[in-house]
This record gives structure tokens, C-alpha cells and sequence, in this order.
């Protein structure tokens, strides 16, 4: 795979890509499966991070339809991501939007050489090698798409029983991204229009119907597709495999100073007391920071914010807290879960507890139930149970970014499509 890097180097290659996520996940017998957390990331967002983190990847257009699913995601999408188009009811009409989209945008995708590669978002695990694997194959030949062995034995079944065994020798299992030059796109959904009565498993099929060649490459075992229940299981076994997980520990303190509202938990609430400090003063987010920082060995709120001159005078914690969180994924870290606890004998927290939950996920760019925020009066003890300041210790836990590795699976033959 480093060779596919250099060439794609060297050739100066940018493609556009299309995620394909408008389906209704109605395998999986719960939540939509997209939003399902991966090691403290939703499994869409690690599948857009992945393609978006290819070289040559310029644009990305995903194919969502509007849902509360896509509004969570929103905030998280890789800036990559140029636009956001609802699909169709099957996945040819689902890519020919995602095509018209990328067209629509400038002349970029006019050209008929121009790369696209197709992606499914339910393939959350698919190394950024392969994505930029595919682009530069699909360069050179025309169209491609990854491929690997078929291990199990394989029989038909008929009426309910048994028959002979498949030879698979000659068998591959077909996987995305699937790349084609834009014109030989069009051209087969032009002989093939997605509103017609052929329908097509994938990019590779609808252009071997055109009798269009479409050159194999290795794939990768480990980039599954998530559809059932089991598969997300497996997904979060390889990915614990091969992820470096750290825990931390912030803490922090402030005293009740004058004015209001109070800033704590990344919500204001009216009525309270503000906390005294250099900043807002809001101890649950200083708590958050400090344990990212100190899971990832980059120091601490206060080094990278002095309470002087240099930072200024009551600024937003939510905005200190999102400058954590750019620094952590500059460094190839993704937070997976916090477990905060806020000490103090007022105000009454209780009512205000799921909002600060939905609050701080948002700003860490995970999902709400990744965020758990608890509250304790401070059993009458010290200045937090006397009423004098609120208190707020925090455990967080950070997952580093798989790295970019050689994870392709090594053919020994391949049958290559007519």
C-alpha cells in the first residue's frame, strides 16, 4: 500500500468520493445503526473519517436522508464533506444522487476522468490506505474494486437441503470503496437509469453490465460490513484489537464569586451564583479537559491557558474545552467516554443533569450516551458541602485513531472480471 501512496503522490491524483448511508437499518432490530457507537465514535463518523483522512480524497458528498440521526452527526462531519443529499430507495438511485451532486458543485466532476470512488457507510473499518488504493487503481485502469478470498466452504441449498459444494477457488468477496472514471459512471447510468427496472448490487456490477472491465484489487478481511447485531460486535472486537486506549483524571475547584449565571457542565443556568476564576469558571468542563490532556500527555488546562494576560479574561470554557479537543485529534486521539461527577451543596443539579449531558457530548463530538454526569451535595464537608464552591472531578477515556497500516489481505489469484 505504500507504493499506492507514492504513486498517488506523485501524480498529484484527487478524486471525489461518495459515502452512501440512506438506508434503513432494519437488520440490525434497534436504533439506527449508523449513530451506534465504535469505540466512543458513531460507526458513520468513523467510515467519513477514514476516507476523508485518504491523500487524495478532495470532496466527499455523503448520501443521508434528513433524520435525527444526521442532525447528531452534523457537528462531527469532516470538513471534506462539501454536501449532504438524500438518497434513493435502493443504492443505484442512492450513488447517481451522490453523482449529481459532486457534478453540480463545479467542473470538477465533469470530467470524465475524474476519479469517484463509492463508499458504503456502513464499512466503518476500512483503512485510508485501501480508499487511496482503489483511487489510484481506478486511475489506471478505468474502474476497480477490492476483493478478498472466500474462506468458508460454500454449498447450495436447495428446498431446505444441502447440496454440493462450490468450488472457491475461483471466489472473491466484493468490498468498498469501488471506484470508476466519472464518464463510465454516467455512461452506465445512462444504459441503466436508477429509475429502471435493473437494479444492481454494487458499482462493480452495474458496470460489468455494460460490459465495462473493472479491475480487482486485494482487500482488506477486516473492512466489514455492519448489517446485523453480530457484525457489530465483531467490529468492536478488531477495532479494540488494534487501538491504543488511555484513561485520565482532571480535577478542579472554583469558589462562588459575584454576578451570575452560573457556567457548569457547559450549560448556563439562570438564577445561580457564578463561580469565581480567570475564565467562566466552570469546574465540570476544566475537570473534562484536564483528564483529555492528561490521558494524552499533553500537559494541562492551566499550562495551555495561564491565568494572565495571555488568555483572556472570562472566556468561555466551551471554547477552552474545544481547543482540547482539536489538540487531542491533531494528536491522534478520539475521546470514548467521561464519567463526571460535580460536588456541591448548590444549586440543586438534578433537573439540570441530562442537559449538561447532551451539552458536553456535543462539544466533544460524541454521543450522548458516551457522556455520564452525576451530582453530590458534598455531605456537608468542606467549602463544597458548606455552599461556598462547587467541585467536579472527572474520568476520561481516549482511543488513539487506528494508524494508517498496511492491513491488505495478500492474493494469491485473482479471477479478473471480463
Amino acid at each position: 500500500m505504500a507504493g499506492h501512496r507514492q504513486a498517488a503522490t506523485a501524480t498529484g491524483l484527487t478524486v471525489d468520493a461518495i459515502v452512501v448511508a440512506a438506508g434503513t437499518s432494519s437488520r440490525m432490530g434497534g436504533p439506527d445503526k449508523l449513530l451506534v457507537p465504535l469505540g466512543g465514535r458513531p460507526l458513520l463518523a468513523r467510515a467519513l473519517e477514514a476516507v476523508a483522512a485518504s491523500p487524495v480524497v478532495g470532496r466527499i458528498v455523503l448520501v443521508m436522508n434528513p433524520s435525527p440521526t444526521l442532525d447528531a452527526l452534523r457537528p462531527s462531519l469532516p470538513s471534506k464533506v462539501v454536501a449532504v443529499v438524500p438518497g434513493g430507495d435502493h443504492r443505484g438511485s442512492s450513488v447517481a444522487a451522490g453523482l449529481a451532486a459532486l457534478t453540480s458543485l463545479d467542473g470538477h466532476a465533469a470530467d470524465p476522468m475524474r476519479v469517484v470512488i463509492v463508499h458504503d457507510g456502513a464499512r466503518p473499518l476500512v483503512a485510508t490506505d485501501l480508499v487511496t488504493a482503489v483511487a489510484v487503481a481506478t486511475h489506471e485502469h478505468g474502474a476497480a474494486i477490492p476483493v478478498v478470498p472466500v474462506a468458508d466452504t460454500v454449498r447450495h441449498l436447495r428446498d431446505g437441503a444441502l447440496g454440493e459444494t462450490v468450488d472457491r477457488s475461483d471466489l472473491v468477496a466484493a468490498q468498498t470503496p469501488q471506484g470508476a472514471r466519472a464518464g463510465l459512471l454516467r455512461e452506465a447510468f445512462r444504459r441503466y437509469p436508477p429509475d429502471g427496472p435493473e437494479r444492481f448490487t454494487d458499482e462493480a456490477a452495474l458496470l460489468m453490465a455494460c460490459t465495462i472491465r473493472v479491475h480487482p484489487i486485494p482487500g482488506d478481511p477486516v473492512n466489514l460490513k455492519v448489517t446485523l447485531p453480530a457484525d457489530l460486535a465483531r467490529a468492536e472486537a478488531l477495532l479494540a484489537a488494534r487501538v491504543e486506549r488511555r484513561v485520565g483524571q482532571g480535577l478542579d475547584s472554583h469558589p462562588f464569586g459575584p454576578g451570575e449565571p452560573l457556567c457548569l457542565g457547559g450549560i448556563e443556568i439562570l438564577g445561580a451564583p457564578r463561580l469565581y476564576g480567570h475564565s467562566d469558571g466552570d469546574v465540570a468542563l476544566h475537570a473534562i479537559a484536564d483528564g483529555m490532556l492528561g490521558a494524552a500527555a499533553l500537559g494541562d488546562l492551566g499550562r495551555l491557558f495561564p491565568a494572565d494576560r495571555r488568555t483572556k479574561r472570562g472566556v468561555s470554557s466551551r471554547a477552552l474545552l474545544g481547543e482540547v479537543v482539536s489538540r487531542l485529534a491533531e494528536a491522534g486521539w478520539d475521546v470514548a467516554a467521561v464519567d463526571l461527577t460535580i460536588t456541591g451543596a448548590r444549586p440543586r443539579l438534578s433537573a439540570h443533569l441530562d442537559g449538561m449531558r447532551d451539552a458536553i457530548a456535543t462539544l466533544l463530538r460524541v454521543p450522548a450516551t458516551a457522556v455520564g454526569v452525576k451530582a453530590s451535595t458534598g455531605n456537608l464537608d468542606g467549602a463544597t458541602g458548606a455552599g461556598r464552591a462547587i467541585a467536579a472531578s472527572a474520568t476520561v477515556t481516549i482511543v488513539g485513531r487506528p494508524a494508517v497500516t498496511e492491513r491488505v489481505a495478500v492474493l494469491s489469484s485473482v479471477t479478473r472480471p471480463a
